[in-house]
């Protein structure tokens, strides 16, 4: 019975070998896919024996893992994750993404791709139901992403490397050739050190549902409550504005990253938001396959615009408010195969640093030197931790565990600052997301000024999201519905009965599971750390709203007591380092 057959799942990886030059078909076995369900679960138990191995090393693996909802009609779960171990932070790493490709890897018959080794020459790898190929790559290497694209869609679906990728620039992305990024933590520099260019995936195959009736009962739910939230469809405008949506909110409550989070205020702004995007570039609704909330948004032509980070970053963060360098910014990483957050903020870091910000004229100039590695950016390739660190300034660098931080300062929303400390991968606003609790809901869940419950908040939500991210399933979902609805999805699906607590369980054991791989790899309570700037400086006032430096006393105490309702050491450790061999 141990690997009897399961709706949902086709209990199959395909494993690619560069160096060899070989792929072959593996089973999944049923415990690791109830255990662990797929996307970020599936990947991170897969990394399992590799883990302390250099990003860099031939044999670490990149996994590309789909979840047990796609290539059935739920809402937003056409997405996967990809997961390896870091080059820019060193931890445990996993990033989602949409587009076509996830559900063409579930349709080719397979709810993983596992690649090693390196290739002796640039490669391509092709997927399809009958197993992988391994093409030739040379003439592809140096182009951008979208010239990669588009000499491989007759393939299928693409995701590729730019030159910043082939560089090892280290928050290099992959992109998806529907646009969607696989962005932070430079996974985009793994598969570039392993020769690989692109992969492009097709299929047919359905994936099965056990109980039909079941699941439209509660795809129906799952839309009713998508319709009902003032997030998604309602005043905040999600669907209407895209992510952008949230700066004019963010600079009301005095959390818009300013000139490296100097201040928390942009004057300029406004030249950047959801209306103001709409108004200059006809932004027409645009989003991942099968997605109903279709977030995303694209201009007259089709192109994609910025998200909220990005506008953000290249906007606040540096200085500048001139609305078309920054979309201009957005597309040339994208092309040149580089994470916005981390790009943004390196220079925002290296400006403070040298005592400049750079001007809207002169940032596609650096984005080009970064992916090329040419003069300054060969440093500013590096990351803002090293970046910081060369110019004798350490404390410059806005990161936690070497990731810069995303456009919501944590002395807004307390909640926020301890998320980014616990967050296995670093600096990450998506891993407990309390921005939700904190500033969206209405009325807030939680006052944003307090630590007050927020270490079992967060815990809380770290295991949610892990389950989220191993459905796979967008988080914006859950603005509107909860885990209770997908887990009726996913039972009638699999034809195994899921609950919320279930599904947290799986959660926690993903989150202990990541956490466990980076102690071996020596992290603990010293990289839980957020920058020394928001322990002694205030943020922006005005309005009636005050946002002065965050109490470490009382920051220290709620992150120890994350340790405790995690079970860890004072020291952010296992006590038992026999911990894995327990676990499925």
């Amino acid at each position: 019975m141990e690997n009897s057959p399961l709706t949902g799942w086709h209990g199959t990886l395909l494993h690619v070998d560069l160096a060899a030059g070989t792929s072959r078909v593996e089973p999944i076995p049923r415990d690791l896919l109830l255990g662990y369900l797929g996307g970020r679960g599936l990947g991170v138990r897969l990394l399992r024996g590799a883990h302390t191995l250099d990003p860099f090393h031939a044999d670490m693996p990149l996994i590309f893992a789909v979840g047990p909802l796609c290539g059935t009609p739920a809402p937003t779960a056409a997405r996967l994750n990809v997961v390896s171990r870091s080059p820019l932070t060193g931890t445990v790493y996993d990033c989602s993404a949409g587009g076509r490709f996830a559900h063409r890897l579930k349709a080719a018959g397979f709810d993983a791709l596992r690649i090693v080794g390196r290739s002796p020459r640039p490669a391509a790898i092709s997927v399809t139901p009958e197993g992988g190929e391994i093409l030739p790559a040379g003439s592809l290497w140096g182009k951008s992403v979208g010239e990669t694209v588009r000499a491989l869609e007759g393939r299928g679906s693409v995701a590729a490397i730019g030159p910043a990728g082939e560089n090892g620039v280290l928050f290099a992305s992959i992109l998806m050739g529907e646009g969607n990024a696989v962005g932070r933590g430079g996974l985009g520099a793994v598969m570039g050190g392993k020769n690989l260019k692109a992969i492009a995936v097709n299929g047919s195959r359905s994936t099965g549902i056990a109980d039909r009736a079941r699941f439209e009962r509660a795809r129906q739910d799952v839309m009713r409550l998508f319709r009902a939230s003032p997030v998604i469809f309602g005043e905040l405008g999600i669907s209407e504005y895209g992510t952008p949506a949230l700066v004019d909110l963010m600079r009301q409550r005095r959390m818009a990253p300013t000139e490296n989070f100097r201040k928390t205020v942009f004057e300029g702004s406004g030249s950047y938001s959801g209306p103001s995007i709409r108004k200059a570039y006809g932004s027409k609704k645009d989003g991942c396959h099968g997605c109903p909330i279709q977030c995303k948004k694209s201009d007259r032509e089709g192109a994609h615009l910025p998200e909220y980070e990005t506008v953000s970053h290249f906007g606040a963060l540096n200085g500048i408010d001139d609305l078309g360098s920054i979309v201009r910014s957005n597309r040339l990483c994208n092309e040149l195969g580089m994470d916005t957050i981390s790009a943004a903020a390196t220079l925002a870091a290296w400006g403070e640093g040298r005592g400049r910000f750079p001007a809207a004229d002169e940032v596609e100039g650096l984005l080009a030197d970064m992916a090329f590695l040419r003069g300054e950016g060969g440093l500013l390739a590096q990351g803002s931790r090293r970046v910081a660190q060369a110019l004798g300034k350490p404390g410059l660098s806005m990161s936690v565990k070497s990731l810069e931080l995303p456009a919501y300062d944590p002395r807004g929303a307390y909640g926020m600052a301890l998320a980014y400390c616990t967050s296995n991968r670093g600096g990450c606003h998506l891993r407990a997301y309390p921005i939700s609790h904190e500033i969206l809901r209405k009325p807030v869940a939680t006052d944003r000024f307090s630590f007050s419950g927020k270490a079992r908040i967060i815990k809380i939500a770290e295991d949610t999201n892990a389950a989220v991210d191993s459905l796979v399933a967008c988080k914006f979902s859950f603005f509107g519905a909860t885990l209770e609805e997908y887990a009726e999805m996913l039972a009638a699906v699999t034809g195994e009965e899921f609950g919320p607590q279930s599904l947290k369980e799986i959660g926690e054991r993903i989150c202990l599971t990541e956490r466990f791989y980076n102690c071996a790899n020596g992290f603990d309570a010293k990289d839980d750390r957020l920058p020394e700037r928001f322990f002694r400086e205030p943020g922006s006032s005005g309005e009636g709203i005050e946002i002065p430096p965050i109490d470490e006393k009382r920051f220290d105490e709620e992150l120890r007591k994350y340790y405790r309702i995690r079970g860890l050491t004072p020291e952010g450790t296992f006590s038992d380092p026999g911990y894995l061999s327990r676990l499925p």
